[in-house]
């Protein structure tokens, strides 16, 4: 394994091996360098002899990606896989007075690509000698499990012109090669557990089954249990218009799933705004292990807030949980006139009172919909004064609105959720479904 000055290991040793050659074969002076292309050419380097070796563009390793090292990472140890990395890099070749008059960049690069054909792998000697010697023990490069290969790569013109076009720079005679792979190590700590000792209860190992119900309890579905019923009478195309998209107090409910038996069952109700969620617990007449009957009780309206609530199911150990929305019930309206700021003169204030308390963190709105052809009272969202402690009564500011008695079909959402505008009192409960009735509001 490796740290993160593996790449600049690499580099130093390519140009090391590449300096050596050039400086044992006769060529007299030449320079390596690993510098941009845009700047390889810099007044340092004047007009001599030299090959530049930039590394232009680095990829993730696709097969090392997920592994884990076999010597570092045991069985059911968790580890963060290594940072595996393809380097790739340009060589290319610079020759005094431009090539003139003989093409002495053609022989360096072509010395240049036979010292990178002759050491196909990095080994560790080169590597070592390639470092500063003060610093060696910073560099691990040399003690990674894979091997550094290197591989000529085949570079077509256009990409080499996209290349030498992003550095604005005029293009000169160069090869391409990747280097692969470095491995990265990641700083974070690997996981290791104990061994195990026994395969569960009295070590009788794991449990199979033959089927893909899940062995746990599950939770599939929550049915209102009187729409259930009133679906029986209905025929097969008509049985998925009867929906019902909110709960009320005192509304049954039908829990469907797998394993929701045992000695002990409870039905958790939880609310994001309850600091202790509500539990139910089911009598072995209301359950079996597939169905759960239960009733939303409707004494305790403190509670019971309105909202989402996320149900599941507890036996030998907890199911997970599906969504529900309870709904609050408006039991009264009424409007009073109200003179007492002189900002707002005979500002109307309703006050609306339902079957569930509200808590003060929650946003509750009126929607009043009508028959109103003036739109004075209809079509509006009216938001609900600040409330300190709990309260099943609301007030709203309606404005100054002429005295009158106005139809409407007031609807209270409380966190997103709407009372029911719909009737699902009508026994039998059959389609058409309509609307409740509308009320007449008085304005004093």
């Amino acid at each position: 394994m490796s740290n993160s000055l593996a790449i600049a290991a690499v580099t130093s040793t390519l140009r090391s091996l590449l300096q050596q050659r050039f400086d044992t074969n006769g060529f007299g002076s030449v320079t390596v360098t690993t510098k941009p292309l845009d700047r390889a050419r810099s007044n340092t380097n004047g007009d001599g002899n030299q090959v530049n070796l930039f590394l232009y563009q680095t990829k993730e390793n696709a097969a090392w990606r997920n592994q884990d090292l076999p010597s570092q990472v045991k069985p059911g140890e968790t580890a963060q896989p290594p940072l595996a990395l393809n380097l790739y890099y340009l060589l290319t070749a610079y020759a005094q007075n431009d090539d003139f008059p003989e093409p002495i960049s053609h022989r360096l690069l072509g010395e240049a690509m036979s010292v990178l054909h002759d050491y196909p792998i990095l080994k560790s000697g080169d590597i070592k000698a390639a470092l500063p010697a003060a610093d060696v023990d910073k560099y691990d490069l040399y003690d990674q499990i894979e091997k550094v290969r290197i591989t000529p790569q085949s570079l077509s013109l256009d990409e080499l012109s996209k290349l030498w076009t992003t550095f604005q720079t005029q293009y000169r005679i160069s090869t391409a090669y990747e280097v692969a792979v470095v491995l990265i190590e990641s700083t974070r700590p690997t996981k290791a557990p104990l061994p195990v000792l026994a395969r569960g209860a009295d070590d009788q190992g794991v449990t199979t089954q033959a089927n893909t119900i899940p062995p746990f309890p599950t939770l599939t579905a929550i049915n209102f249990t009187a729409i259930e019923a009133a679906r029986l009478n209905l025929p097969g195309y008509q049985k998925y218009l009867l929906q019902k998209p909110v709960a009320n107090l005192g509304d049954g409910l039908t829990l469907i799933g797998y394993n929701l038996d045992g000695v002990s069952v409870q039905v958790i109700f939880s609310h994001p705004q309850l600091l202790t969620p509500n539990q139910i617990n089911i009598p072995v007449a209301n359950r079996t292990p597939s169905e759960i009957n239960l009733t939303i009780p409707t004494g305790q309206p403190d509670k019971w807030p309105p909202g989402f609530y996320t149900v599941a199911v507890v036996t030998d150990s907890t199911s997970n949980g599906l969504p529900l929305a309870l709904a609050a019930k408006i039991e009264a309206i009424a409007a009073v006139r109200d003179n007492s700021d002189p900002n707002k003169p005979n500002n109307v204030i309703l006050t609306v009172t339902s079957n569930s308390q509200i808590l003060p963190s929650q946003k509750a709105f009126l929607v009043l919909n009508g028959q109103d052809a003036a739109f004075t009272v209809s079509d509006r969202e009216l938001t609900a004064k600040s409330h300190p402690t709990p309260t099943n009564t609301l007030q709203f500011e309606l404005g100054d609105i002429a005295a009158g008695i106005y139809q409407v079909r007031p609807r209270l959402r409380v966190d997103g959720v709407d009372s029911l505008v719909i009737d699902y009192s009508v026994t039998p409960l059959v389609l058409p479904l309509t609307f409740i009735a509308e009320q007449g509001l008085s304005i004093p």
